[in-house]
């Protein structure tokens, strides 16, 4: 039987290889914590669980949705990124609903991209990215993010032959998993960089929430900590932006998020899911409502949440002399590993485990640039993470 030499892209996976680990752990007779998902433990709210239970009652909802019946959700979204960023948002043309932003950013390739067009993308980077541009068979370039430059791509960096091959670039901050956060500025020479090359520019944005530091740059909304791609395009003249409700509203599960920006990528979007898929059921689209438009304070307790396992995780690691620093987003830590782990992540995370129990995320699994660092996800109460540092202290 063969296959498409795509697949030969994906075969290779680090995260693959640590659940391996995990299990082997486990059946050793370790106690796990594991530290290596971006699956928040929390709870969606009371309103929202309300929303979708009453709509399991409903059965106009238990059939097929199609794209006008998701309307409601459409504005919803518009609305909230509206008041959120003051961005104007047409819900009929520049709103698309996902199955989590992941879904988005995996298909969009198919529409943008060519075989043996370039996509240019963080390294490292969420991994998702680079597997939708090969399911394109598209290459990849990818912009290494440097702890000097505040982990942000220079992009004079890409080459002009590169450049010429090019079609799109992908962005994602507050980032996973450096957690850094790019200022407006940097959103406005990369809009320009964009429509200099003629190239697509997609912003994934799951954590615009999970932002900790009061002085990050904004605009003159002091509740956007994180800005939108959209406040340095607001015409949507090249940007598309994808956002899911897993982080901030704790709803990962239900796998819900939307597409919002340019509508010439809306339509192309649209395009490529209709071949693929109908929406989610209903009630999740009730549910998602419900989050968007009720009350905020979850989210607010969200991050009050995170910021507290964040301190208590990066106070522990240096007691016992890790200096990592102080994540300004993002539920994530991102390490650098000392002697004599430095130079394979991938080794100390599976030794890690299956020594300690303590399961983190190997940098070398985010891309080459990744290599040297760990990404531990804070998705355990302070008590808990405290117990994981005093386990890898020994490692150390």
């Amino acid at each position: 039987m063969q296959f498409a030499k795509r697949l030969e892209f994906l075969q290779a996976n680090v995260f693959a290889d640590m659940d391996r680990a995990k299990a082997r752990a486990v059946a050793a007779g370790q106690d796990l914590i594991d530290l290596s998902l971006g699956s928040s433990d929390l709870a969606a709210e009371a309103h929202v669980i309300e929303a979708i239970t009453q709509s399991l009652n409903d059965t106009s909802t238990h059939g097929y949705l199609l794209f006008h019946g998701t309307q409601a959700f459409r504005q919803a979204a518009a609305n909230w990124y509206t008041q959120k960023f003051g961005i104007t948002v047409d819900p009929e043309t520049e709103v698309l609903p996902l199955i989590g932003s992941q879904e988005g950013t995996a298909h969009l390739p198919v529409a943008v991209l060519n075989p043996g067009d370039f996509a240019l993308l963080l390294d490292p980077g969420y991994p998702s990215h680079a597997g939708g541009v090969y399911l394109a068979s598209g290459q990849i370039y990818p912009m290494p993010l440097r702890a000097e430059n505040g982990f942000l791509p220079v992009l004079e960096e890409v080459p002009a032959p590169v450049l010429a091959q090019s079609r799109m670039m992908v962005l994602s901050y507050p980032h996973n998993p450096t957690a850094a956060i790019a200022p407006l500025s940097f959103f406005k020479a990369a809009v320009a960089f964009c429509q200099q090359h003629n190239l697509v520019l997609v912003h994934d944005f799951p954590y615009v929430d999970l932002v900790f530091e009061d002085e990050a740059e904004t605009t003159a909304n002091p509740k956007a900590l994180a800005p939108s791609i959209l406040q340095a395009d607001p015409e949507k003249s090249v940007s598309i932006e994808f956002f899911t409700l897993s982080k901030s509203y704790n709803m990962g599960g239900f796998r819900i998020g939307y597409a919002i920006g340019n509508a010439q990528l809306i339509r192309a979007l649209r395009q490529v899911k209709a071949a693929i898929d109908f929406n989610q059921y209903r009630g999740i689209l009730n549910g998602a409502i419900a989050a968007l438009t009720g009350p905020q304070t979850g989210v607010q307790a969200t991050v009050t949440t995170f910021r507290q396992r964040r301190d208590a995780f990066i106070s522990a690691l240096h007691r016992i002399g890790w200096q990592v620093p102080t994540p300004a987003a993002t539920m994530y830590a991102w390490a650098k590993l000392p002697e004599p782990w430095a130079k394979d992540s991938v080794r100390f995370c599976t030794h890690l485990v299956e020594t300690t129990g303590v399961a983190a995320s190997p940098g070398a699994g985010f891309g080459k640039s990744g290599e040297g660092y760990v990404r531990f996800a804070l998705v355990h109460d302070p008590s808990v993470l405290e117990t994981a540092v005093n386990r890898i202290a020994p490692v150390l």
